[in-house]
């Protein structure tokens, strides 16, 4: 048994079984304390481990592929499993390229790669993917150590600045396929996501009290919420279902905000676009959290608190004029 360092000055731990050595070489910035962990947990592998087998499950440096095997098995138990691994597999050609250890570089390579074709947002799901992977490879004694940390997610801005005017919102319109048009004006009038808007069905609608449904899946939990119908959505409830899935209606979006002329607009804005409505029309940021379906009023804070402030300054103006 020992633990040494090499002459770049990283450790190494190794043990003897059956007369042949199992060795590990530790992570840069690793720490004699580190090894000697690594070296107990050898030990413990080894006196574990069947003796009939050659093979010692002992806690190393796997390949990144292994790590995102493990959070795989994870995501399939997830209430959302489908979007889970989407972002999973979004990481997966540079997971071959690295091991646990280089977990910083690979998220680092993986940012750079992705910066210029997904948004912040985007990228943090699949590195979020990695990191949960990590911990879980620690957790199974796949890893030595927890790599998570070394994994820098992008800062994302809380404050949504895109929206669109109802007067850009009619011509964003003119360019959209029936059902496409029917879920931008569902989103305006009640600001659901994309994926509520496709899951919605003529039997969630109660017309006698004028309320329709909402059913949310998140990848964790699923959510249901009930939210009147304004006159000018009742004639697009008529459209439902819509016959189209949500990447159906992204892919319809998209043609539609090109040839509109507004390359910039993503389907997202228009939940914003609601929400600024509302807020703008003296609506109370707790009024607007319980219709977007947000967990509590301070995420309605966090994300359109600014748009309050040139209420506040009107206030102001009118007591003080």
């Amino acid at each position: 048994m020992s633990v040494y360092t090499d002459k770049n000055g990283r450790y190494h731990a190794s043990i003897m079984r059956d007369g042949k050595r199992v060795h590990r070489t530790l992570p840069a910035g690793a720490t004699a304390r580190d090894a000697k962990l690594v070296e107990a947990q050898l030990l413990k592998a080894v006196a574990e481990s069947p003796k009939e087998s050659r093979k010692v499950g002992i806690p190393g440096d796997p390949p990144l592929t292994e790590v995102m095997a493990l959070y795989v098995q994870h995501a399939k138990g997830l209430k959302d499993s489908s979007t889970a691994l989407h972002h999973a597999a979004r990481f997966g050609p540079w997971a071959e390229k690295y091991k646990a250890s280089q977990a910083g570089r690979a998220a680092l390579h993986f940012t750079n790669d992705c910066r210029e074709k997904y948004a912040a947002a985007t990228i943090n799901w699949s590195l979020s993917t990695l990191k949960k992977g990590l911990k879980l490879a620690k957790k199974a004694e796949l890893a030595s150590h927890n790599y998570a940390d070394e994994v820098e997610l992008l800062k994302v801005a809380n404050i949504q600045t895109t929206s669109i005017s109802l007067e850009q919102l009619e011509t964003l319109a003119s360019h959209c396929s029936d059902a496409v048009k029917a879920a931008v004006f569902i989103a305006i009038y009640t600001g659901c996501r994309r994926g509520e808007i496709v899951k919605m069905r003529p039997e969630h609608i109660d017309r006698a009290n004028q309320e329709i449904e909402i059913h949310y899946t998140g990848t964790k939990t699923s959510k249901t919420r009930t939210i009147p119908i304004v006159a000018p959505l009742a004639p697009w409830l008529d459209k439902l279902p819509l016959g189209i899935g949500a990447e159906g209606i992204k892919s319809g979006f998209t043609r539609a905000r090109v040839a509109a002329g507004m390359p910039w607009l993503n389907f997202k804005d228009l939940r914003r676009s609601c929400a600024k409505i509302l807020i703008k029309s003296d609506v109370e940021l707790y009024v607007v959290s319980k219709l977007l379906g947000h967990s509590t009023v301070v995420v309605t804070q966090q994300r359109y608190g600014h748009l309050e402030t040139g209420r506040i300054k009107d206030g102001l103006d009118k007591a003080f004029k």
